[in-house]
Formats: structure tokens, C-alpha cells, sequence
């Protein structure tokens, strides 16, 4: 209820906090990413998980071999050639990255969340943010970019 008040309050605007981590040159984990896993293992296949978020399977490989290759261990086992739908799996440690990051963006959410309140109020009356590009919203579901 104290959400759709501050909503109210603040115009309509509800600011939403993006958390990514640049882990050096182009290499960095942030919502679109981990939304990705979280599809994958909703789905249990990299196309189905693709199909889901609006995006090509190859964007959607392409995506998860580059997290396959930036750690130690891998974040999603592919198995071509099985079961239409289960040919992918979320690895364990996929599983922690997701909820470290999950972890990390709830605790940056809340602490800074006086600080926001505080920037929302400066706003001018009735101001309207412009219009932004345009972005599928399957990839912000809680339970389903970078």
C-alpha cells in the first residue's frame, strides 16, 4: 500500500534501481544476464528460455557463453540432441551467481531507498520521464538483459 502512495505522490514515477557488476573490458553480470538463468531454469532450454524473453536463441547462447566462460565453472550445461525442453540446465553454481545477485540488488534496493525517495520528491512537479527505447518486460518478471 505505502508503494502505490509514494507512486501517487511522486507523479506516477516508481524509479527502479539496475545493478550491474563491470568485471573488466566488456565482461559484466547485471539484470538482463540473470534473468536469462532464471529462464533457463524455468524453461530447461536455452531456446525455450529465449522464446520467453523475446530475444533470438543465438543473443541467447551468445549471452550464456560468455558467463560459461568468464568463471571458473560453468552456469548452464547445454545437452543438444535430448529432450525437446529439458536440453539445458542451470549449473549449482548458476544457481548461486542468480541469488547472490538477487541478494545484492534487494540489499542495494533497500539501502538506498531514502536516497531515491529523496531524488524522486526533487523532481519537478509533473514531470514525465521522455520515452525511452522500447524493452520486452518479460525479463523483469520476478519470477522469469544486460
Amino acid at each position: 500500500m505505502e508503494g502505490k502512495r509514494a507512486q501517487r505522490a511522486s507523479g506516477g514515477i516508481v524509479p527502479r534501481l539496475f545493478l550491474r557488476f563491470e568485471l573488466g573490458g566488456d565482461d559484466r553480470i547485471g539484470p538482463g544476464k540473470i534473468a536469462l538463468l532464471e529462464a533457463v531454469e524455468r524453461e530447461r532450454s536455452i531456446s525455450a528460455a529465449a522464446r520467453a524473453m523475446g530475444m533470438s536463441y543465438r543473443r541467447a547462447w551468445l549471452l550464456i557463453d560468455t558467463m560459461n566462460r568468464m568463471f571458473r565453472e560453468p552456469v548452464v550445461l547445454a545437452r543438444p540432441g535430448r529432450v525437446a525442453g529439458r536440453s539445458a540446465e542451470v549449473t549449482p553454481f548458476g544457481a548461486r551467481l542468480v541469488a547472490a545477485y538477487r541478494d545484492a540488488e534487494a540489499k542495494a534496493a533497500r539501502a538506498s531507498s531514502r536516497l531515491v525517495a529523496e531524488i524522486v520528491a526533487a523532481l519537478k512537479p509533473g514531470y514525465r520521464a521522455p520515452p525511452g527505447r522500447k524493452r520486452s518486460t518479460a525479463w523483469r518478471l520476478k519470477s522469469s538483459r544486460t
